[in-house]
């Protein structure tokens, strides 16, 4: 028998509350991630693209369908058995980067690392290692307020790598940068994921970006065409 694949959706739908009822924001997707696979997730603004991501990471729970990893139903587990899951498993970068403010580039990217459980030594080790094939191994001690947008993007995508998932889920990683500075990052980003290997989603409106990436899907009016 051939292995599952990493992530599979089947039928999986999403409705929100809304004045006289409910509203379906996705409609019954089914999609598979393989191991080690690029995908981007294109659509128009309110198509569901980050309502998918989230489904994928586990943020929101589906109101139909199923949600499998590596072949395991994910949908009954609880909330705890998710963040776990989460930890381990799974990297998430946000458009605007969500860095600790209080903390160094090197301090943000330990986070996941000392969330499970990493000792320090181990832990500073592995994130100036991310910083570093960053290029940012000179900027550690830097707070984000003392970095560029750019450099800020390229700590949550250490962030998201240092532990070591198996999937990065990117919404818009380089939606808020200018042109060149997002065609660096961007450069920066694939070329850590080719080799980390992990599969990697990322949702964009951009073709260019879409372009750079294995696959692409498109969701439109909360349908995957």
């Amino acid at each position: 028998m051939s292995a599952p694949p990493l992530l599979e959706l089947r039928g999986v739908a999403k409705d929100y509350p809304a004045p006289g009822g409910s509203l379906r924001v996705l409609h019954e997707a089914s999609l598979t991630v393989a191991p080690g696979e690029s995908m981007a997730v294109t659509g128009p603004s309110g198509s569901g693209k980050s309502t998918l991501l989230g489904l994928m990471a586990g943020l929101e729970r589906p109101s139909a369908g199923t949600l499998l990893w590596r072949g395991r139903d994910m949908t009954a587990l609880s909330e705890d058995e998710l963040a776990a899951w989460r930890r381990v498993s799974v990297g998430f970068i946000f458009q605007n980067h969500r860095l600790v403010g209080a903390l160094s580039a090197l301090e943000n990217v330990m986070l996941p690392l000392e969330i499970c459980g990493v000792p320090g030594p181990q832990a500073r080790e592995r994130a100036l290692g991310a910083l570093a094939a960053l290029g940012l191994a000179e900027r550690a001690e830097h707070r984000p307020h003392q970095l560029s947008g750019g450099e800020q993007q390229r700590v949550a995508i250490a962030r998201a790598y240092v532990h070591a998932p198996a999937l990065i889920l990117a919404d818009e990683p380089t939606g808020a940068l200018d042109g060149d500075t997002a065609a660096a990052v961007l450069s920066s980003f694939l070329a850590l994921n080719a080799e980390k290997g992990a599969a990697l989603v990322l949702v964009t409106h951009n073709p260019e970006v879409a372009a750079r990436l294995g696959r692409t899907v498109r969701l439109a009016r909360g349908r995957l065409a």
